[in-house]
């Protein structure tokens, strides 16, 4: 069981310990709190010290002002990196390095006494508890915060050069402003309000026995903000390697367009973007191991490996970089053929997101020296993988079903073998049949997924814009079905019935008869003599321009027609069994 240390302390108990040594890590956000956020604290921390404006309504001996936690472990120098908490203390410093500057000039024993008290808190002190003001008790070493080092001049000078505009010179400001007014306005509270804060706000500092332990802790206390991902771990890794190498600036630089492009390109269900770039990367990583055990291991777990190994050699951060630039261009729909595009199209709406380690490993597996991959064979690549994910859902739905499958052929990648899926190709009757009697709900992925595949495997359907909000529609209308109930209900849901409409479209064409949809489908002029766009489906348009109606019989011969199809097309692919 993991050992944490936690106990209660004033701000002045938590920086005059001995032992406070705090590090903001490489791997932190940069400082964020604006003048809002130091306003609100001020108010509240007034409010506190000197309740309905009478100091002397405070007591000293049990009122207490809670600012919250600070999360932090002792790294192997012994400083105590902070994994939460850093905006509050960060904050806390530069209020109490105002304060100190304000008692300079003033000579009553108390602000003496309250400014000595002050600087033990921003400055170690020696043997003698003198402060040594060469050696603050915070240090930063956020790499994408280039504005830390003027934080740290703060708290060693008191000073904000003209010209400065971080957040740490403007927040300065802010309270030597009011600290100012303070004294003008309120002169004999200066001093009492100093050390209020000093003596009766709380923080609860819990120090963790290691830094994975810190950051589970902080994952479960912070229901605000966002809590440190993984990719930051690996950002600190990936910083100390190339600043060791003399490369910290590059390094930065290259982490940042990284960053930007991730943000811009990924949109994923959990984590962040550049998680997702990470967890691609993962998928290419374990297949050159030879890892074919379905559990998973944690992002974090993989790349902490043998203290970080594989982020600390040469090519993982150019790996990294044209990856993401694969992405972009397949985001962009840009650099491919247009049947390759098309193919990328239909797996944007594949069950789940097994897609996008297969293709993340084949590219880095297969691009040439320009990051280029061979369009015949990437292009049977997609058809082979669109087959079998889709097919692979109707029998095992899920995620987790496809690992067992897909793991071994990521290594067949790697190893540039043939990618066969030779123990999961399917039975055509089977598979028929499981197709005839799944329910395709328009709850379930699966089922806009085959509709995809079948609006593309038409030459004429053309290539749609990635980001296109696309529904399922009943071409056949549910509201139709009530005056005019089919004679088998199960047909309203079936794969015939339903089809790809782009939602502009869909939400004017969905109640309608069959011979009021038609004018949806293809577009038409309204009254107000504005043109209204139709469908880019062709089927639609086809359907609409060929038949008055669409009935029942309609409905079962196109399910037929879509299930033998797509039966043809895994075969195609090589993925039916041969019959015995």
């Amino acid at each position: 069981m993991s050992k944490l240390n936690i106990d209660q302390k004033t701000i002045r108990e938590l920086l005059t310990d001995k032992h406070a040594d705090f590090l903001i890590p490489d791997y932190q956000r940069p400082y964020a709190w604006g003048e809002d956020e130091c306003s609100t604290l001020w108010d509240d921390l007034f409010a506190f010290a000197f309740p309905n404006d009478d100091f002397e309504q405070f007591d000293s001996g049990s009122d207490e002002y809670f600012l919250g936690p600070i999360v932090t472990f002792k790294n192997d120098e012994g400083k105590l990196e902070i994994i939460d908490g850093q905006q509050r203390l960060t904050t806390i410093m530069l209020l109490l390095r105002a304060f100190y500057d304000k008692f300079a000039n003033m000579k009553d024993k108390q602000s003496v006494k309250t400014r000595a008290a002050i600087s033990e808190c921003v400055w170690k002190t020696d043997e003698f508890d003198d402060p040594d003001t060469d050696q603050l008790k915070i240090d930063s070493e956020v790499a994408s915060d280039g504005d830390k080092d003027e934080f740290l001049r703060i708290l060693r000078t008191g000073c904000a050069e003209n010209g400065w505009k971080s957040a740490y010179a403007t927040n300065f400001a802010f309270f030597q402003k009011r600290i100012s007014q303070l004294v003008s306005e309120w002169p004999t509270y200066t001093v009492y309000f100093a050390r209020r804060i000093l003596n009766n706000v709380i923080m609860l500092p819990i120090e963790a026995e290691s830094q994975d332990t810190a950051l589970r802790i902080f994952s479960t206390l912070n229901d605000r903000g966002l809590p440190l991902s993984d990719a930051d771990i690996f950002k600190s890794q990936l910083y100390k390697f190339y600043s060791q190498r003399g490369e910290k600036d590059a390094f930065i630089a290259r982490w940042k367009v990284l960053e930007e492009g991730a943000n811009a390109t990924f949109r994923p269900m959990r984590g962040t973007p550049m998680d997702e770039l990470f967890t691609r990367y993962m998928y290419y990583r374990r297949a050159k191991k030879g890892i074919k055990d379905t559990t998973t291991a944690s992002l974090r777990d993989f790349f902490s490996a043998d203290a970080y190994a594989i982020l600390k050699e040469e090519g993982t951060l150019a790996d990294l970089e044209a990856l993401l630039a694969f992405w972009q261009a397949v985001d962009a729909q840009q650099g491919f053929s247009d049947r390759v595009l098309r193919r990328l199209f239909v797996l944007n709406y594949a069950p789940n997101g097994m897609w996008t380690y297969l293709v993340s490993v084949w590219f880095l597996a297969n691009r040439d020296g320009d990051g280029r991959l061979d369009e015949g064979a990437f292009y049977d690549f997609l058809n082979l993988i669109t087959g079998f994910i889709f097919a692979y859902a109707i029998e095992r739905p899920g995620v987790n079903a496809l690992r067992a499958p897909v793991y071994p052929e990521m290594i067949s990648i790697v190893r540039h073998e043939p990618v066969t899926f030779p123990n999961h190709r399917f039975d055509a009757r089977a598979i028929s049949e499981r197709f005839h009697a799944y329910e395709f709900t328009n709850g379930r992925p699966v089922t806009k997924s085959i509709l995809a595949w079948w609006a593309f495997n038409d030459p004429a359907q053309p290539l749609m814009d990635i980001d296109t909000s696309i529904e399922i529609e009943h071409i056949y209308a549910r509201k139709r079905a009530e005056v005019t109930p089919l004679s088998d209900r199960r047909n309203l849901e079936s794969l015939g019935n339903k089809a790809l409409l782009e939602k502009r479209v869909n939400i004017r064409a969905a109640d309608y008869k069959f011979a009021d949809k038609k004018r949806f489908y293809t577009g038409f002029t309204d009254g107000n003599g504005k043109e209204r766009a139709g469908t880019e489906i062709v089927e639609l348009r086809r359907l609409a321009a060929e038949r008055g109606d669409f009935t029942e019989t309609d409905i079962e011969e196109r399910t037929d027609e879509i299930i033998a199809t797509f039966v043809g097309f895994l075969d195609s692919c090589g993925l039916i069994a041969e019959e015995a």
